[in-house]
């Protein structure tokens, strides 16, 4: 068995909605069926009994080693504790080649659970051992490591619960909620909108001290000190106990309470001293409380309990902690619930307050503290207390966040109960923290939790905003550039700051950002991190969906323009125009449930698509009387047709009409296909709705001349001759651009030459049908080699274009065949022999520099003309 490729499909694709793995799978003819392979399930089921049913997926035959693949990378990962239910093995056309799909929560963690089975098949084949508890220790680590911790991924639960989406910016807890100009990000549990000075503030913790003083909130007495002989000046001056802090610090690091003598002083003062500069503060009697302000609310409180043991009589200290280090909530850091307790020199300095040392057994029912302070992080318990809260004390946390400037604030209290005011009971604030842990709130110890989550999304996005900003995805075998680039400039028009991908690049508000083909999730991904697009508009080719999926969880408009023949068929496994479908349908069944798919109702693939769209269709075609368009208008839903001079909108007995002639794309709807690429963005307009006023006029407004819409059938004049740039590149693109030019006004005698090449990856007939179509429209045809043979031998290419010229099928008016090295020089030698009133197509290949190319031969032929 070979794995020869594995692709993280990271958004919606052609298997599911779920992030997953795709591998191709090479197995032997024996590996076909595990039933020829004696022995091996049980050896592999006895290697892991939990790998579950091996399911004959995508085909009806034997359970092969692919299958066996599948089942254990899902269960290894499922195993680990990653929430994963997905997998697919699919036999491809390829005898014994496969595809297998397995769902994966942590990219990581899938490409190992892939290797780790591919082991385990391979142990079960020689009859070696695996190791299957070190295997899922290993992937549990690393999903520990790459997942989000409690905190950030409760506010990204919170989102996906809202229907917001969600981006990791980084392997850490940066995360970006929403897109384009809707977006919001957070760090953790900090908010984008909190200022640099309110964090700063929160740091300085005798500078926030005397903001609450003014803001009439209670906090302790005390005071930054220079050494250890100041510090014990301040604490007699202050009165004992005290408190020693670092001025910076976080987590509790570097905190010692309840430091009643010099010696225990001077040991708390170089602790807090790694972490920088030291205070000394009056120490608070009573507990420690963390209650949690969310935009100016109360959202949470929590008792917070410093890490202990409570004695057995028989256990040691050490072993106490051990006991207690093995609950499975504790972990290292700050992955899970509970923090392990440390066993450290302040743990023992903390024992030998209380008389003890590690190797004490303290008697049955004796609780032994091990540290003065009581974070989670150092492996304290927390217990709910929000519904204990006194309105006074709610208010005083309040007060401290708004003062410091927070809105995401955990407010560190100190006093004997949140029953009664901080003033009645000799409590206080002792800390204000930015970017405050959440587990406590959401997992403690003891009591319910909290949606803190919830809170902190509610306060990022009101709840009639879901951070989405509208997303039309484009799709089709023909059309896709034009009809994507008529969309944007349609919302454009709207006033909406529009982001665009397309096979010609990335444009932000009319500025190109990125060049070349951009048609892929990456780029449309990149739009929709953009703070400047209010709209977006993504053309999504076969290729970015097989390589990636999605770049996106959903769009508000699904188009898909045609089906046809289709186009790159045999490559990647996509060999029928049907499976070619499946995969385009992929933005259909993705599309919101409140969007809308608009579908060609004249392509009877398309229009099957409508069945798997959540939304609601609107049909296109220019024959108002087609079966499907006049039962869909009869049943009051929308379509877009063609009646006369006339396209129309209608939905019931509503209708909107705009005359063809207003559209200059159409040529006074002498062009067929730009009609349909007009109705695909005039339905897709209307669908994300676009005033009627505005789709007229941005109608009238948009040209495909070389700069608007390059190699879209852009018309140019040289000479009194017509010539045509169009990047058409597959059968059915052949037939419209034939069919446009028969639509054109002829002169007298004119003479039609056409410039073509053909793409390597196409098929063989693919590229010899081109010809064969062109063969019956033009006189001249002028071949040339294309730049990038993709795969194909020298030459190889204009042999099969010539032989679509010349076979059985003969061209019935070509009489004249050139071949020519090199597109410019195929170019200048059509233009050079172009007569007033001919027309020349040329099928550019590399689309910008061969229309900069015409563009100076143009221009020269104009200044030529006027010398004359």
């Amino acid at each position: 068995m070979e794995v020869s490729r594995i692709r993280a499909l990271r958004g919606p694709n052609l298997w599911s909605r779920h992030t997953a793995l795709e591998a191709i799978v090479s197995c032997t003819p024996q590996e076909c069926s595990i039933d020829t392979l004696p022995g091996f399930e049980a050896r592999a089921r006895a290697l892991f009994p939990g790998m579950g049913t091996l399911r004959e997926t995508g085909h009806a035959g034997p359970i092969s080693l692919a299958h066996v693949l599948e089942a254990a990378a899902l269960e290894l990962q499922a195993a680990a504790g990653c929430p994963v239910t997905f997998s697919h093995t699919a036999a491809t056309v390829e005898a014994g080649t496969y595809q297998v799909v397995v769902e994966y929560s942590e990219e990581a963690v899938g490409r190992l659970a892939f290797e780790l089975a591919q082991a385990l098949i391979h142990a079960a084949l020689r009859d070696t051992t695996f190791d299957l508890e070190a295997a899922i220790a290993q992937l549990s680590e690393l999903d520990e490591d790459e997942r989000l911790g409690p905190s950030t991924g409760a506010i990204v639960d919170a989102a996906v619960a809202r229907g917001i989406p969600y981006r990791r910016l980084t392997k850490g807890s940066m995360v970006q909620f929403g897109w384009g100009s809707r977006q919001r990000r957070i760090q953790a549990a900090e908010l984008d909108a909190t200022g640099a000075v309110a964090e700063a503030i929160a740091q300085d913790k005798d500078l926030t001290k005397k903001l609450l003083r003014a803001a009439g909130v209670p906090v302790p007495l005390g005071r930054p000190v220079a050494d250890m002989d100041d510090a014990w000046a301040v604490a007699q001056k202050i009165g004992l106990p005290v408190v020693v802090k670092p001025q910076g610090g976080n987590q509790g690091k570097g905190v010692t309470v309840n430091i009643s003598t010099r010696a225990h002083l001077d040991m708390a003062y170089q602790a807090a001293a790694e972490y920088g500069e030291v205070m000394v503060e009056k120490f608070f009697p009573g507990s420690d409380y963390r209650l949690l302000v969310v935009g100016g609310k109360l959202i949470a409180a929590a008792r917070r309990d410093p890490p202990q043991v409570v004695g057995d009589g028989l256990h040691t200290v050490r072993e106490l902690v051990d006991i207690v280090n093995q609950d499975p909530r504790r972990g290292e850091g700050h992955s899970t619930s509970l923090t392990k307790i440390r066993f450290d020199d302040i743990a023992v300095a903390r024992l030998d307050v209380q008389g003890l040392t590690p190797e004490s057994i303290p008697p049955k029912g004796q609780r032994v503290i091990l540290r003065n302070n009581a974070n989670l992080s150092t492996g304290g318990t927390a217990t709910d207390v929000t519904d204990d809260v006194h309105p006074a004390v709610a208010a005083r946390a309040v007060a401290a966040a708004q003062m410091v400037g927070l809105h995401i604030c955990g407010v560190d209290v100190v006093c004997e109960s949140m029953l009664r005011p901080l003033e009645a009971q000799n409590g206080g604030v002792v800390e204000v923290n930015a970017a405050p842990g959440l587990r406590m709130h959401l997992s403690p110890s003891y009591g319910k939790g909290r949606a803190v989550g919830k809170a902190m999304i509610d306060e990022l996005f009101p709840a009639d905003n879901n951070g989405r900003v509208p997303v039309v995805a484009v799709t089709g075998t023909n059309g896709k550039t034009t009809t994507t680039r008529l969309i944007a400039h349609l919302l454009a028009a709207q006033g909406l700051r529009t982001g665009m991908t397309n096979t010609d690049g990335v444009y932000i508000n009319g500025r190109q950002t990125d060049s070349g083909d951009c048609s892929g999730p990456k780029s449309a991904r990149n739009v929709l991190m953009h703070p400047d697009v209010d709209a977006a508009v993504f053309e999504v080719a076969r290729g970015g969906v097989l390589r990636e999926g999605l770049g996106f969880d959903r769009c508000e408009v699904a188009v898909v323009t045609n089906i046809g023949s289709g186009d790159h068929l045999g490559l990647n496994y996509i060999t029928t125009v049907e499976d070619l479908a499946v995969l385009k349908q992929v933005i259909v069944q993705n599309v919101s449930a409140t969007g809308h798919a608009v579908l060609n109702a004249a392509d009877p693939i398309v229009a099957e698509m409508a069945a798997t769209c959540p939304g609601k269709v609107i049909f296109f075609a220019a024959d108002r009387h087609h079966p499907l368009m006049a039962t869909h208008r009869a049943q009051g839903k929308r379509t877009v047709y063609v009646d006369g001079p006339m396209l129309v909108a209608a939905e019931g007995s509503w209708v909107e009409r705009i005359p063809l002639h207003s559209i200059p794309v159409t040529r006074g709807g002498s062009i067929g296909f730009q009609v349909e690429n007009v109705m695909a963005a005039v339905a897709a307009a209307w669908a994300a709705g676009v005033s009627w006023d505005t789709i007229k006029s941005g109608l009238a407004s948009f040209v495909t001349d070389s700069h608007n819409a390059p190699g879209r059938f852009n018309v140019m004049d040289y000479s009194g001759a017509t010539v045509i740039a169009d990047y058409g590149h597959n059968p059915d693109a052949m037939r419209a651009l034939v069919a446009a030019v028969d639509a054109m006004p002829a002169a007298p005698g004119q003479r039609r030459s056409v410039v073509i090449s053909g793409a390597g990856d196409r098929r063989d007939s693919d590229i010899r049908d081109q010809t064969v179509i062109l063969g019956a429209a033009f006189d001249d045809v002028i071949l040339y080699q294309d730049a990038a043979q993709r795969g194909r031998a020298d030459g190889e290419v204009m042999k099969l274009l010539r032989q679509g010229l010349e076979g059985p099928v003969k061209a019935s008016r070509t009489r004249h065949i050139d071949e020519i090295r090199g597109e410019f020089l195929a170019i200048d030698t059509a233009l050079a022999r172009l007569q007033p009133g001919d027309l020349c197509l040329i099928l550019v290949d590399q689309v910008q520099e061969a229309l900069d190319h015409l563009g100076m031969r143009v221009k020269e032929a104009k200044e030529k003309t006027v010398v004359h």
